[in-house]
This record gives structure tokens, C-alpha cells and sequence, in this order.
């Protein structure tokens, strides 16, 4: 009967039971961070997508093309100039060992952008879209999309500019759901609608 009240007691007591899951959540966050830590830093890759969506947003629409997509300011005044909403999506980056945002040099991912005119709906939008690869190591980062030529088609050049595992999803995905909804969210808020 002893054994039974002192189990009871022992029940009972909340500071055992506080101790007890303490330590429980102590030793998975260990084993967590151990498990975790060949992967990326987890905000290497938000970081790389905000870098991506400022930079293509920033490009002058006249410039943000895509023969010659180029990343340079034209030398018209921020009121004349249509507001470009992106979004972006990275696929990878080089070299993929690297922790810091100021070590990557090249990224390769997908951009969907509209020139948010007031009142244009999204449907109506000028649209700018496709596979992107990044220099970031010149200031501003340059900008280089896939095109298809008289010569050459675009799943071909896209191969011919993407490392095959960027390549490969480079065909298959473009922008994520959350993505989708927060560029079409911020779209909406500079068209004024």
C-alpha cells in the first residue's frame, strides 16, 4: 500500500511531471539541431527570394523585358514608372555549399511579375514570366531569362542554361501556392483595387 501512495504522490506532484517534459523537449531540440545541421540555414533560402523579388522589382519595366531582361535603373522618375509586383520561387544556388547570402553567387529559380496599372485587374495585367538565373555577385545582381530562339527551342535552352537538377524542376514547377497568394495580394494593393 506504501508503494502505491508514494506513486500517487509522485503522480501528483507537478514539478516532476514540469521536470519531466523539460527535459523530454530539451533533448529534442538537441537532436534536432545535430539532425539539421547539414541542411541550409533555414532563412539562407527567404533571404535568396527577397533578394530575387527587390532586384525584379526594382528593373524598370521599359528594361524588364526578355530579350535583354536587364536589372539597370532607366533614368525615369519613380512617378512615371508603373509599380512591377514579383513573385519568385528559387530552385537552387551556387555554389550550394555556402551559408551566407553574400556568398552565392548565381541563382536559378522562376519569376512571375505584373506592372500593376491603377485599377487593371490582375487578368489584364502586363505579365512577365518565366525561369531566371541571378548574378549576384555584380551590384545590381543581372538578370538572365530562358528564351527560345528562331533556332532553338525553350525546353532546349532552358537546358542549355540550367544545371540539370535546376532544369528538371525548371519544367515541372513555377510558383508555390503562398507565393501565388501574397503576389496577387500585393498586386491587387498597388493596382488599388
Amino acid at each position: 500500500m506504501n508503494s502505491r501512495e508514494g506513486f500517487a504522490g509522485w503522480y501528483r506532484n507537478r514539478f516532476v511531471w514540469v521536470a519531466a517534459i523539460l527535459a523530454v523537449t530539451a533533448g529534442a531540440v538537441v537532436l534536432t539541431n545535430s539532425a539539421g545541421s547539414e541542411a541550409e540555414p533555414a532563412d539562407l533560402r527567404a533571404q535568396i527570394m527577397t533578394r530575387m523579388r527587390t532586384t525584379l522589382e526594382q528593373a524598370d519595366p521599359g528594361q524588364h523585358n526578355h530579350a535583354g531582361h536587364n536589372a539597370q535603373q532607366a533614368a525615369t522618375t519613380a512617378a512615371a514608372r508603373p509599380t512591377v509586383i514579383c513573385g519568385v520561387r528559387v530552385y537552387g544556388y551556387e555554389p550550394a555549399e555556402v551559408t551566407t547570402l553574400a556568398d552565392v553567387r548565381t541563382v536559378y529559380g522562376f519569376h512571375l511579375c505584373g506592372v500593376a496599372e491603377q485599377k487593371r485587374p490582375w487578368d489584364w495585367a502586363v505579365k512577365l514570366a518565366g525561369p531566371v538565373i541571378m548574378d549576384m555577385s555584380t551590384e545590381p545582381p543581372g538578370i538572365q531569362v530562358v528564351e527560345a530562339t528562331a533556332d532553338v527551342r525553350f525546353v532546349d535552352r532552358l537546358r542549355e542554361m540550367f544545371p540539370n537538377r535546376y532544369a528538371e524542376l525548371a519544367v515541372k514547377e513555377a510558383l508555390a501556392e503562398s507565393e501565388m497568394a501574397d503576389l496577387r495580394r500585393r498586386y491587387d494593393a498597388a493596382a488599388g483595387l
